[in-house]
């Protein structure tokens, strides 16, 4: 994990701002800094999180044809590429090196073939320049260009305060070239699905078992170790539950991280499943001071003022901040919701339609929890992995009958929790869902503090794209760290109707 900026010309490239870029997303990588100029038109920047190939594995990368790369993510089948490329290009172990051999070999549409999560940029000397993003946004990547100049980073603080009214989000899925333009590669969902309409029960659910324990056993690649955040909630119980087995199976025990107010609903619960797990568990605590002292920091980090994205991130913010002392990297249950329907609204509003709905919230995480759970983390310098959205999870998922997302006496994720019995205590398999804003004691505490503080005329008087009080008090923060950053193009909303 890592921050990487990149600058492009056609013909010649002001060099002199890449430097303040990188000094913007130093936090993302605390390891290391480095920066190439490839020929007359492109400069590529990265600061590094050490995560895989810890002395080998500095960039930019040079590769075949006198290509370089910097790269933020991590690609989990950099191996099995390596077997197929051959190694006659490679020069590190590191896993980014595998997109830098496959790109310089078959071009950017051959960057569908990496799975894992990851941004990119690479330029060859005779003016050659690739721009990139995972097919779901899971690391983030911004660009601009003003006065012929292309700009790329990882978020927004890193554009020069001139450029930051013409950012936009790179699309996720897509490539850019010189020559090409925007071309997507990849969906968030696979357009083409198996049927598996009448598949029994039985074999859905050890199905389901079985990707996602690949998928977590791939997502915990590293040379260094590796925990979770367990909130509590399904999603996170079963990625730990799966991981505390991995770790056992070799020696070793995994470290948790939980968070809440005292005595919170979601730390309690995250107690019980560690001790059940019999894993390293630690949490963090606060309380309304903390929280509020933290709010400017967090909506800085965020780089959104969603009230309910700032809500959530705040006590991730204290997770990470503990975490991050214990561990280089975390996984996390994200994304088990928008896949299996996990909210409520999906089932009163969207029940006839919900494959569609599904997919339209998958499409929209990267600029939602995907952004949150980039920015808290990375702030601190911890990588977070989200094995839920595995490319095969995805399609898994996805092709599961309708009737498999139902809710069951007025549970959702029935067939989730039933795809891990035995693993985790019924009360713990069984529990109800709550946001974590919610469960972590966070909205308790923030939306009755702005609700006292910012006044009805305030926000009857704001044309700030806000919809309550506490809302217009993150906008302001937002704005006082962002002054020329448009909203509009960096904003999405959460679903909730």
């Amino acid at each position: 994990m890592c921050g990487i900026a990149a600058l492009h010309h056609p013909t010649s490239v002001p060099t002199a701002e890449g430097a303040p870029m990188l000094d913007a997303i130093e936090h993302r990588g605390p390891d290391g800094r480095d920066h190439r100029q490839v020929g007359g038109h492109a400069w590529l920047g990265h600061v590094r999180l050490s995560i895989v190939d810890l002395d080998g594995g500095r960039q930019p990368l040079a590769g075949p044809g006198g290509w370089s790369l910097v790269c933020n993510g991590e690609i989990y089948n950099h191996e099995e590429l390596r077997d197929e490329l051959g190694e006659q290009d490679f020069r590190t172990a590191s896993d980014s090196e595998s997109a830098l051999v496959l790109l310089a070999r078959s071009g950017p549409a051959a960057l569908d073939r990496l799975r894992g999560m990851w941004a990119l940029c690479a330029a060859a000397p005779d003016g050659r320049f690739v721009a990139a993003r995972d097919r779901l946004g899971i690391k983030p990547l911004y660009w601009a260009e003003v006065g012929g100049v292309r700009y790329f980073a990882s978020e927004l603080r890193a554009f020069p305060t001139a450029v930051q009214a013409a950012v936009e989000t790179f699309p996720p899925g897509c490539f850019w070239t010189p020559g090409t333009g925007l071309v997507r590669f990849a969906d968030p969902v696979p357009e083409v699905l198996p049927d598996w309409s009448g598949l029994p029960t039985e074999i859905a659910e050890k199905t389901t078992r079985e990707v996602l324990i690949d998928s977590v056993r791939r997502h915990l690649m590293a040379d260094v170790e590796v925990g979770v955040f367990l909130s509590g909630g399904l999603d996170s119980s079963i990625v730990a539950a799966i991981a505390a087995e991995e770790r056992a199976a070799v020696g070793q025990r995994l470290k948790t991280f939980a968070v809440g107010t005292a005595d919170s609903p979601d730390l309690l619960a995250a107690r019980a499943a560690a001790e059940h797990l019999g894993t390293e568990h630690r949490e963090a605590v606060f309380d309304a001071d903390r929280a509020i002292a933290a709010l400017d920091a967090v909506v800085e980090s965020v780089e959104s003022f969603d009230a309910s994205l700032i809500r959530s991130a705040v006590p991730n913010w204290f997770l990470a901040e503990l975490a991050a002392q214990h561990v280089k990297a975390v996984l996390t249950g994200e994304g088990a919701d928008e896949l299996f329907a996990g909210y409520g609204y999906y089932h009163r509003s969207h029940a006839a339609e919900l494959p569609d709905e599904l997919a339209r919230t998958i499409g929209e995480l990267h600029g939602l929890n995907l952004q949150r759970c980039d920015r808290v983390t990375m702030a601190h310098g911890l990588e977070a992995r989200v094995p839920f959205l595995d490319a095969d999870v995805i399609a898994h998922a996805m092709s599961l009958p309708d009737e498999l997302k139902q809710l069951e006496n007025g549970v959702e994720k029935a067939h989730l929790r039933r795809a891990f019995t035995g693993w985790l205590p019924d009360e713990l398999l069984w529990r109800r869902k709550s946001q974590f804003g919610t469960g972590s004691g966070a909205q308790d505490l923030l939306t009755p503090h702005w609700e006292s503080r910012v006044t009805d005329a305030d926000l009857a008087t704001t044309d700030a794209p806000v919809r309550t009080k506490e809302e217009l008090a993150y906008h302001r923060t937002f704005r006082n760290a962002l002054p020329n950053v448009r909203p509009e193009a960096v904003l999405t909303r959460f679903a909730t109707a």
